[in-house]
């Protein structure tokens, strides 16, 4: 497991501008949480300070799994992390409300990363809107759910390279 300022120091892939934000300022941070009705976790906001959404770095792409799911036997991907921002044509955090009321998924939530058939997302549910949220999987094609990490933090430490795994071990 890493820690989690390793992981902040090389977490974006090089290079590439798909997913990114204008820099993050306290004032969109504050208009993203009155939005969503939440507090966000302060390493989600450490980690997004570095630059504003974007691709995870082939180091940081995928987190283990103690059970299958629909991605694979034993991990799920993370090959992005979305910003806070409304830049045309970008999925945004800001979107979170919108995307799981479409997708039919559980409130409240903030979406991290996604594609719409599956999510990874900070989950509110337990903790309530003000404190720290768990991140969970959320499966919208087969409704299902896996509880990834009690915290961001702790799910960014977990966070490994996707090539550590067998791509030829996808369920069906």
């Amino acid at each position: 497991m890493a820690r989690f300022e390793d992981v902040q120091a090389g977490f974006w892939k090089p290079g590439s501008s798909y997913g990114v934000h204008r820099p993050l300022t306290d004032e969109a941070v504050r208009k993203a949480e009155r939005l969503l009705g939440v507090t966000l976790p302060s390493s989600l906001l450490d980690l997004l300070r570095g630059q504003n959404g974007g691709e995870s770095a082939a180091g940081w792409d995928a987190f283990p799994t103690d059970r299958p799911t629909s991605w694979s036997a034993d991990h799920i991907p993370f090959d992005h992390l979305m910003g806070i921002g409304d830049h045309e044509g970008t999925v945004s955090l800001l979107d979170s409300p919108y995307l799981i009321k479409e997708w039919g998924l559980p409130a409240p939530a903030v979406l991290l990363s996604g594609d719409g058939h599956y999510w990874v997302a900070l989950d509110y549910r337990v903790s309530g809107r003000d404190r720290e949220p768990s991140v969970t999987w959320f499966d919208a094609d087969r409704d299902e759910e896996l509880a990834l990490a009690p915290d961001f933090r702790s799910f960014i430490e977990g966070l490994t390279s996707a090539s550590d795994f067998d791509s030829e071990d996808v369920p069906n």
